[in-house]
């Protein structure tokens, strides 16, 4: 038994000697420490040793498995040891190394001059109010005086989602469920996204409109081209001038197209005015009396004006932006250029 325990130790430590890995090491547990292993192999020996000297024996056989399971930890402490090393350098970072830089994000262009916009007027006392993009026909035509067969319908090359519901045209519909809380005085800004089957270089069929409302008493055209003319000086500069010229909105009467001054060459002409010295911004007008009749207003107590702006037009014309589709490309070369 003696001589099979010496050959079992040193087998052992051989066995130590060539352990690389913590799978290794596992197995030298299982094949001399285990349940099933060569040192309890060991023990169920006893029963071949003489009975006077089983217990001098037993002692020995302890002794070794203590032995063999104190190496054992020894070198489990070495390759933990070893590990987190090997970990520790593998997770170094050198402070002294320049930082990776990644670019920071940016508004867009559309987002700017939305803010923008929407910082004028709520500075004017206008209520942010909107409304939703898929429309009745109620709302979205008829309650503006758009009738079923008028020729404004066809202008708008509207789409349907069904034979009243469709994408709306415009935000006006917001104004209309607006007037119908009967709340007075009205001071309202709707801006939002619209939908019309139109694309070229400066029409898009998807893209963002922002409509004032004022409806009180005694509310002329004097007041919408004074707040305009405000909005404009704000957004393009102290010296930018408006101008109404007469239009037609079914909605509205009268009816203007509303121009400023080319703030790119001061009015004199250039390419931006088309040599004219004048830019068209947005549309308004005195809100038509069958509008607000239409929304329970008494038109002859109450007046006001409403107006119309495209947003990517003012973002266009403001950063000198040539075509629609690069403002949705999402091209980072492009939107780079925005950055504060």
């Amino acid at each position: 038994m003696e001589a099979k325990i010496k050959a079992l130790r040193e087998q052992m430590e051989a066995a130590l000697a060539s352990v690389q890995s913590k799978e290794e090491l596992a197995n030298f547990w299982q094949s001399y420490l285990g349940k099933k292993g060569s040192i309890a192999g060991l023990m169920k020996g006893l029963g071949s040793v003489a009975k006077e000297d089983r217990p001098a024996m037993g002692k020995i056989i302890n002794e070794f498995k203590q032995q063999a399971d104190a190496r054992y930890q020894e070198i489990r402490a070495k390759m933990d040891e070893l590990e987190l090393a090997a970990r520790n350098k593998s997770e170094q970072v050198d402070i002294t190394m320049p930082a990776v830089r990644r670019d920071a994000g940016a508004l867009h262009p559309i987002t700017i001059i939305r803010n923008e916009m929407v910082d004028v007027f709520s500075s004017m006392g206008f209520e942010i109010f909107e409304g939703p993009e898929i429309e009745d026909d109620d709302h979205n035509f008829t309650r503006l005086n758009v009738a079923k067969n008028h020729p404004a319908r066809d202008m708008q090359d509207t789409f349907y989602v069904a034979d009243d519901i469709v994408l709306r045209t415009h935000t006006s519909g917001a104004q209309i469920r607006r007037m119908d809380t009967g709340k007075m005085p009205i001071k309202m800004l709707s801006p939002g996204r619209v939908f019309r089957s139109d694309s070229d270089a400066t029409h898009s069929p998807v893209f963002h409109q922002m409509e004032g409302l004022v409806v009180d008493r005694n509310i002329t055209l004097c007041d919408l081209q004074g707040m305009l003319d405000e909005f404009v000086k704000r957004l393009f500069g102290g010296d930018v001038k408006t101008r109404l010229r007469p239009s037609y909105f079914p909605f509205t009467e009268p009816s203007v197209e509303v121009d400023v001054s080319c703030f790119e060459c001061g009015g004199k002409g250039c390419g931006l005015c088309k040599g004219t010295g004048w830019i068209e911004v947005l549309g308004g007008g005195v809100v038509h009396q069958k509008v607000l009749e239409n929304c329970g207003i008494d038109p002859k107590v109450y007046s006001g004006f409403a107006f119309g702006i495209g947003i990517e037009r003012i973002a266009m014309l403001k950063y000198g932006i040539n075509n629609i589709s690069l403002l949705y490309e999402n091209d980072l070369r492009f939107l780079k250029q925005f950055k504060d």
